[in-house]
């Protein structure tokens, strides 16, 4: 069973979201909502009783994040969380390579006797004269910085944070989409507790986390959260694309002196579409890698998410390049008319009790549109597209005392059923949110989940040959 402080703070954390229910139900922004869908189109993806954690562009703990909001006429927003782990462009090898090249210029005195080891050397051009004063100022331009990587960290003695100069060396990551939770009405992506669980998957599974900022209900109801997280793996595939364009554009320009690969490397993050509405994201460009992409959703974040990935397998190649490999789904908020053995004993269960989830559906869901038996609220309707042989591989965290995890482990058993890897990890005593409530975050118990989502996770991610690294 829980212990007492943890339903001592259920009592407490159901009293205080039920209270902030209502009052949403008997807003005015729900009567806008009911007469006119689209009253709002801008929408919140915050309230102002969250607590939001600032972004740090710095590897200070280990993750650098940042802010981007992607959509000029709604509120759309994401934070990237980039692991440290993305600076080292070496091979993962034990002892470092020595090249058997022999250099034909000696070295000046000054380096062989211990002076500063990122000082260019004096070489000559194959096709012409000298570039020294090329990489002089190059060198009084650009410093590098404790993690081996060159970026413009000043400007104007403002520090900006990480910035990737030369996107062709940089060592690519997957990408993983996370959705947070809160019953589509509450919850944010820049919250403290967001923030930290984020920041331990980048770390756990060597991944670029991109949490997305949907909106939320009632001011945006059904189908608004789900079309934020695909406009959002649009964008991604966008991005992937201008980086390529870039990277052509670059090469292009490219006559084989270092003036031309800074030139090219600079004009990779000015590169625009043809409106000029979206310019290359550095991050991205540099750290991403659109071929190995992953969805992770939190409690109605795994709804969002389920959503996304069946969308995906319909775009089928639209979408390139990207590829979603698997999708994780973190205790999902799924429902149905039919209720199941779980939704009846344990209705009133800890955080998340029946109930509140009904009311948080009807402010999510249209009153004309308002079922148990909604797509978006129950996975295994009929005749529902695409077919589940389809769908990625799906890994499922249920908590025992969550009256949710029968229809959860019944969506899992009915994609093993047509040959999908989809398995189920159920936690002992654990709750609604375990993992991902800010009281339960540093629990072992959401340690270890975390830790598992991120051996299966790299089964899917990991590149060929190093499947078992981790």
């Amino acid at each position: 069973m829980p212990s007492v402080a943890v339903k001592l703070y259920s009592v407490f954390f159901k009293f205080l979201l039920k209270h902030r229910l209502q009052n949403r139900i008997q807003g005015p922004a729900d009567d806008n909502a009911n007469n006119n869908h689209t009253a709002n189109p801008f929408g919140v993806t915050s309230r102002p009783e969250e607590s939001i954690a600032a972004v740090n562009p710095s590897f200070t703990d280990g993750v650098a994040t940042k802010d981007i909001h992607i959509d000029p006429l709604t509120s759309v927003s994401i934070r990237i969380f980039l692991p440290d782990t993305c600076l080292d462009s070496r091979p993962q090898s034990t002892t470092p390579r020595t090249p058997r090249v022999r250099s034909l210029v000696k070295q000046p005195d000054s380096l062989e006797s211990g002076s500063d080891p990122n000082r260019s050397i004096h070489r000559r051009n194959s096709y012409g004269p000298e570039l020294n004063n090329v990489v002089n100022n190059s060198y009084e331009n650009h410093r590098r910085n404790s993690y081996g990587c060159i970026g413009k960290d000043l400007d104007n003695g403002v520090y900006r944070g990480y910035s990737p100069l030369s996107i062709g060396n940089s060592r690519k990551l997957p990408l993983m989409l996370q959705f947070h939770g809160g019953g589509f009405v509450t919850g944010s992506n820049e919250s403290v507790a967001n923030d930290f669980f984020c920041r331990r998957i980048a770390k756990l599974c060597d991944v670029m986390v991109i949490a997305v900022g949907y909106r939320l209900a009632p001011e945006n109801r059904y189908p608004g959260a789900f079309e934020d997280g695909l406009k959002v793996l649009h964008w991604l595939a966008k991005q992937a694309n201008l980086a390529e364009c870039g990277k052509s554009l670059g090469n292009a320009r490219g006559g084989g002196g270092v003036a031309d690969l800074r030139k090219s490397g600079e004009g990779q993050r000015h590169v625009a579409d043809a409106f000029g509405a979206s310019l290359v994201e550095p991050w991205l460009a540099a750290h991403g890698d659109p071929s190995r992409c992953v969805l992770l959703g939190v409690s109605c974040g795994a709804n969002i998410a389920d959503y996304v990935a069946r969308k995906a397998v319909e775009s089928g190649r639209l979408l390139d390049p990207i590829k979603v490999v698997a999708q994780v789904l973190m205790y999902p908020f799924f429902i149905g008319n039919v209720p199941t053995h779980s939704e009846i004993k344990l209705a009133n269960s800890y955080f998340f009790d029946k109930a509140m989830c009904i009311l948080a559906w009807k402010l999510f869901l249209p009153e004309e549109e308002f079922s148990l038996d909604h797509p978006a609220a129950n996975p295994l309707i009929p005749n529902r597209e695409p077919p589940l042989k389809l769908m990625p591989p799906t890994l499922t965290v249920v908590a025992e005392h969550d009256w949710m995890r029968d229809r959860a482990i019944a969506y899992s058993e009915a994609l093993r059923k047509v040959n999908v890897d989809a398995p189920v990890l159920e936690y002992k005593d654990a709750v609604h949110e375990f993992a991902t409530l800010d009281m339960l975050l540093k629990t072992p118990q959401a340690q270890a989940c975390a830790e598992d989502i991120a051996i299966w996770v790299k089964k899917y991610i990991s590149l060929r040959g190093h499947e078992f690294s981790y």
